[in-house]
């Protein structure tokens, strides 16, 4: 990929991260669901990580892929804190269990706690 791609390319997914957080803020203060919350939380999180991946070349086709680069090549090298590999953990498996586990009922806590945490993250 051309180097003026790769920008375009990661202004984009920054652009996608703000405008999801965006969305998990105004599902917050429109009370919507708490499940639909950490849904947009956890995809501003995502976003952010491909745009950054993106920028140094790297790529997965897998949310668990993008997770496990993120972790590997900048949380244990000490680009990043620890904190927010755990951040992104918890968002990917609370975002996972209340979308696909049926019995998952995720709390407006949980919603509103992982939102701060999209927040700092992105």
């Amino acid at each position: 990929m051309r180097p003026e791609h790769i920008s375009e390319l990661v202004s984009l997914r920054l652009e996608q991260a703000r405008e999801t957080l965006a969305d998990a803020r105004t599902l917050l203060e429109a009370s919507r669901t708490p499940r639909s919350i950490v849904n947009r939380a956890y995809y501003a999180m995502f976003h952010a990580v491909l745009a950054l991946l993106q920028n140094v070349g790297m790529a997965s086709s897998k949310h668990a892929g993008v997770i496990s680069l993120f972790d590997k090549e900048f949380v244990h090298s000490g680009a990043f804190p620890t904190e927010m590999s755990r951040s992104l953990h918890r968002a990917f498996d609370e975002r996972h269990e209340s979308d696909y586990e049926t019995i998952k009922t995720t709390t407006r806590e949980d919603a509103v706690e992982l939102l701060a945490e999209a927040e700092q993250f992105v």
